[in-house]
């Protein structure tokens, strides 16, 4: 059976990793992009690493630039656009398509898993899925919903 922790992912600097660097952590699994109009988000995920990260909870951005190329080109400039403007320290990734037939296979995974509205494809960006520390995929919320709004439900797998 796959879990969460079969997948690697390529860090922003070109570099490996497994998630299984995250094991027995609480997850937040995000599709970002530079420049669009859920952007400020990146203050509230920002807010919610710092509050919980000694808790156990770590933010995963993974650029995309899919949804109407709001993502920049360059990786240097997304890390330097997101520390810039909104402090970011959480993980960032290398830039991934999350649909279609190029998906990243975490995120064909993470969609499989916890299906959207009405479809299980991605429709947007800052589609978030919050994964518990077993590895489980708990929930998904939609580009709309704020990150602070899940901060219960991030608090109850903190105390798991």
């Amino acid at each position: 059976m796959t879990t969460i922790y079969d997948f690697s992912v390529k860090r922003s600097n070109g570099s490996v990793t497994s998630l299984k660097e995250y094991e027995g952590q609480v997850m937040l699994i995000v599709n970002t992009a530079s420049k669009c109009g859920f952007t400020p988000q990146f203050e509230e995920l920002q807010g919610l690493y710092e509050e919980y990260k000694e808790d156990g909870l770590v933010v995963l951005g993974f650029p995309c630039d899919q949804f109407m190329n709001q993502e920049f080109d360059d990786q240097n400039e997304i890390i330097e656009f997101c520390q810039v403007n909104y402090g970011v320290s959480f993980p960032m990734f290398a830039k991934v398509d999350v649909k279609g037939k190029e998906a990243h296979p975490l995120f064909t995974f993470l969609t499989k898993e916890k299906k959207g509205v009405l479809l299980s494809n991605i429709k947007w960006n800052f589609t978030k899925f919050l994964v518990g520390r077993d590895g489980e995929v708990v929930d998904r919320y939609s580009p709309q919903t704020n990150p602070r709004k899940i901060e219960d439900d991030i608090k109850r797998l903190l105390q798991e």
